[in-house]
């Protein structure tokens, strides 16, 4: 027994903390649900409505799916490209937090995900490989692909490192592909069929933003996500608590890599010309990066509220003044970041209005 505790308390306090949390989980069950500081003294119990939140998702997921279902039929057609880009940035923002959230690892790789994507599922479209819809998901599971082949030797750097490696590599791609003109056509880009109804678009988006968002919801409420969020506290303790740090960090990444790939698909396919310049840029990245620290990274509804209020601000200011738009862009972004570092989720929780819970 004295070899046992000198063996524990040579432990960083993270793992002797995981390992008091594992303990109290085995025994308390879904109480571990509570996601407030430990020792923190103030911390509220959770609500009785919080149990039935899977319930209280269910029914306000099949609600909104079924107003988006019938709102082509009312919308006009700028409305329904509107429609288009906020489900698009739910998409972006949501797998951006899988890895960057739960995980912890900040990542500029979705701009080159959503190139890789955008190419592969256009190029497969202009040379009649294959239809659309399967040349959507050819894209996705490509980008999943690439993510899981670079993330091994990635995903061992940490902190500003990997981001600047992912940033790398979506120069790397937006190089290759305007270098490989013989299959990519180079600088000319790729022309697709013009399209006089977008609907098909707008359908096959929200399809991939609701899987996005259900998926968000499974890993962040199961033991994979709990999992992903001891790496982002303390990797080194989650690794002597016997967490097979690797495997779920590379399949996080390639999780979160397909549905960008997959939305770089559609939106070629919505605008009907891609080049590299266009879907290589850092934007991608930086607009799922915002979105997702607006309304909360690391939570469940955060990405998908951020979602929705930075596009609609953005839209907005761009519709009055889009000599603007890009100071105002850059500007909220900086406020948030100074003021709301834990975005809006985290502003209503210390406010008390919401329950520290990770199926929020």
């Amino acid at each position: 027994m004295g070899n046992r505790s000198e063996v524990v308390d040579q432990w960083p306090a993270g793992a002797a903390g995981l390992a008091r949390d594992a303990r109290i989980g085995a025994a308390a069950g879904a109480a571990s649900d509570d996601l407030a500081p430990p020792g923190d003294a103030g911390a509220r119990p959770l609500p009785a409505w919080e149990r039935r939140l899977p319930r209280i998702y269910l029914v306000a997921l099949v609600a909104a799916v079924a107003a988006l279902l019938v709102f082509p039929r009312v919308a006009s057609a700028y409305n329904l490209t509107l429609a288009l880009t906020v489900l698009l940035t739910i998409s972006l923002a949501s797998s951006w937090n899988i890895i960057s959230g739960f995980a912890g690892y900040t990542s500029f790789g979705h701009a080159g995900f959503f190139g890789i994507g955008s190419y592969v599922g256009a190029l497969l479209i202009f040379y009649g490989v294959m239809p659309w819809i399967p040349a959507m998901l050819v894209a996705g599971l490509a980008t999943a692909l690439v993510a899981l082949a670079i993330g091994y030797p990635t995903l061992r750097l940490r902190g500003p490192y990997f981001a600047i490696a992912m940033l790398g590599l979506s120069e790397i791609a937006r190089i290759a592909v305007t270098a490989w003109e013989g299959v990519t056509r180079g600088g000319q880009g790729v022309y697709l069929p013009i399209l006089r109804d977008s609907t098909p678009n707008y359908y096959a988006m929200l399809a991939l933003a609701v899987v996005v968002v259900v998926v968000s919801y499974v890993v962040g409420s199961s033991d994979f996500g709990l999992k992903l969020r001891a790496i982002r506290d303390d990797e080194v303790a989650a690794q002597a608590m016997g967490i097979a740090t690797t495997r779920l960090k590379l399949a996080a990444f390639s999780l979160s890599a397909f549905f960008p790939g997959a939305a770089g698909a559609i939106y070629a396919r919505h605008i009907g010309y891609i080049d590299p310049v266009t879907v290589f840029a850092v934007i991608w990245s930086i607009r799922a990066i915002a979105t997702s620290i607006l309304g909360g990274q690391g939570t469940i509804l955060g990405p998908i509220v951020g979602a929705v209020l930075l596009t609609l601000v953005s839209e907005s200011v761009w519709a009055r003044n889009p000599f603007l738009y890009q100071v105002i862009f850059g500007g909220l972004i900086v406020l948030v970041v100074v003021f709301l570092p834990g975005g809006l989720m985290d502003l209503l929780q210390r406010l008390g209005w919401l329950p520290r819970s990770r199926r929020l």
